[in-house]
């Protein structure tokens, strides 16, 4: 009869992380999180799930509100979503607790985000954020310094100035835009988001494909075809004007920004606004090499209101196509003045940042800034003597007692098995005692480490065998202290 085992598949769009990501991830989110604590942010925790309605208005209005999001609807008829990222969540808890909390409140979370979409390279349906927020106030200088704590947390991980740079928009010079080509006012919202969506994919997709997103359309590499925002020519030349906008002199530019959003009081506005941060960062010593003014910088959230922000790394990789490209984006944030209102009855000013951990750690493991530190896995004690298991057991206890990281073989392999087993756990030590070293009141320590340094050197058969390399017999009460003496020598 033919074997009807399930296929070990994973769902589309989802990763497992092995023991070594987790570790190199713990040092990326300790380094992160003491630079949030060094600028006064306090930790917080929310749910994973939360209702439908309070994930955002930027969420489709369909029956089954899954689109974009995972839901699932409860007895009572109320839709529950996996959070769609971290800060309607937040707006949320700031809105029950406004009235105890201090304010401005400054926080930061962690944790997984899940996005109901189409998966494809570096694009996940599950992924880890570390966002930063202050709630509570309303001055650009809040802006200022969510910039400069962006820009500080990539120093923190390794990177110089010329590695990444922190791009800021104002939303409003978007706004003020498309005041002037004709998409102002509530009832064109949709619209508005459409433009915003295809902008913000500039990076990714190019000026061309996004001209076709802004226009009629345009179908993707896997055929599927992406309804465009229907913009006339002379719509999408204006767009392009703001958006293609570059200047190594600041105040150039902001010249070339009035010029262009002559006529909306609303993008002057913006304009004004972002001259004032940058003002306040450069003030603080944050040069243009590390905080600079990108006009085609979106955020394709509606929920924005006023400056925007990603970070950029400028490191270079090569990419599935074996061509060296920039790395581009690993995170970013803005004001969002409306969010937590939507829970009150007045607004609330709010300014965030997102660092994507999973994307951030790929981008530096792969350039080689952070590395596991963890090199070796535990000691373990071989099982030589089923009947003697208690032995072996007390041998694993003191260690541990001692602090030293060790387990005991609990397979079914003999001697040859349990070495392989220690190799492939990437065992410093192992510790052996067969009926021999019992009868002698002994155990054997094999350092795994020096042996493998010494098979390098020694290619006499005769000399390796004379010299035992790497182990060596001692009295069993002094395991712990000569597995100590070992593991300082090949240190863990």
């Amino acid at each position: 009869m033919a074997n009807s085992c399930m296929i070990p598949r994973l769902p589309h769009g989802f990763v497992v992380y092995t023991a070594d990501d987790l570790r190199v991830r713990s040092q990326l989110l300790d380094r992160i999180r003491n630079v949030y604590e060094l600028y006064g942010f306090e930790a917080l925790e929310t749910p994973m799930i939360e209702y439908t309605e309070v994930l955002g208005q930027f969420l489709p209005d369909q029956d089954r509100p899954n689109g974009g999001v995972f839901s699932f609807q409860e007895e009572d008829g109320r839709w529950l979503s996996l959070r769609y990222d971290l800060t309607a969540p937040l707006a949320r808890y700031v809105a029950a607790h406004f009235d105890t909390l201090p304010k401005p409140y400054r926080g930061y979370r962690f944790g997984c985000v899940f996005r109901n979409e189409k998966p494809g390279p570096g694009r996940f349906r599950q992924f880890m954020q570390f966002d930063a927020d202050t709630i509570g106030a309303a001055g650009i200088a809040a802006d200022a310094e969510i910039c400069m704590m962006a820009a500080d947390c990539m120093e923190s991980l390794g990177l110089h100035h010329g590695d990444y740079v922190i791009r800021v928009n104002h939303r409003k010079l978007l706004d003020g835009v498309m005041e002037i080509i004709g998409l102002g006012g509530a009832g064109k919202s949709a619209r508005r988001l459409s433009v915003l969506r295809a902008i913000d994919k500039m990076d990714r997709l190019g000026p061309e494909a996004v001209h076709l997103l802004l226009g009629p359309g345009r179908q993707d590499e896997s055929g599927d075809f992406m309804v465009g925002a229907a913009l006339d020519a002379e719509q999408i030349t204006h767009i392009f004007s703001l958006v293609d906008l570059r200047s190594e002199d600041h105040e150039a530019l902001f010249a070339q920004l009035k010029v262009i959003l002559d006529g909306s009081g609303t993008g002057l506005q913006g304009v004004f606004e972002l001259e004032a941060l940058i003002s306040l960062v450069r003030a603080a010593g944050f040069a243009q090499n590390r905080i600079r003014v990108d006009p085609s910088i979106v955020r394709g959230l509606e929920y924005y209101t006023g400056p925007v922000y990603e970070v950029e790394l400028l490191l270079e990789m090569v990419n599935n196509k074996g061509r060296t490209v920039c790395f581009g984006s690993v995170g970013g944030g803005g004001r969002y003045d409306g969010m937590v209102g939507r829970f009150r009855p007045e607004d609330v000013p709010a300014v965030g940042f997102s660092v994507g951990v999973s994307r951030l750690q790929a981008a530096l493991t792969g350039s080689g800034l952070l590395k596991s530190s963890f090199l070796s896995g535990p000691v373990v004690v071989l099982m030589m003597e089923a009947d003697r298991l208690s032995d072996y057991q007390r041998m694993v206890r003191d260690l541990r007692i001692a602090g030293i990281s060790s387990e005991l073989y609990l397979g079914a392999g003999g001697m040859r098995a349990q070495m392989k087993y220690a190799d492939r756990r990437r065992a410093p030590l192992v510790i052996i005692r067969g009926d021999t070293e019992r009868d002698r009141g002994e155990v054997l320590i094999k350092d795994l480490v020096e042996g493998a340094r010494l098979s390098q050197t020694v290619t006499d058969n005769k000399t390796w065998r004379e010299a035992r390399p790497a182990q060596v017999s001692v009295p069993e009460e002094r395991l712990v202290e000569e597995v100590r003496h070992r593991l300082l020598v090949n240190p863990i």
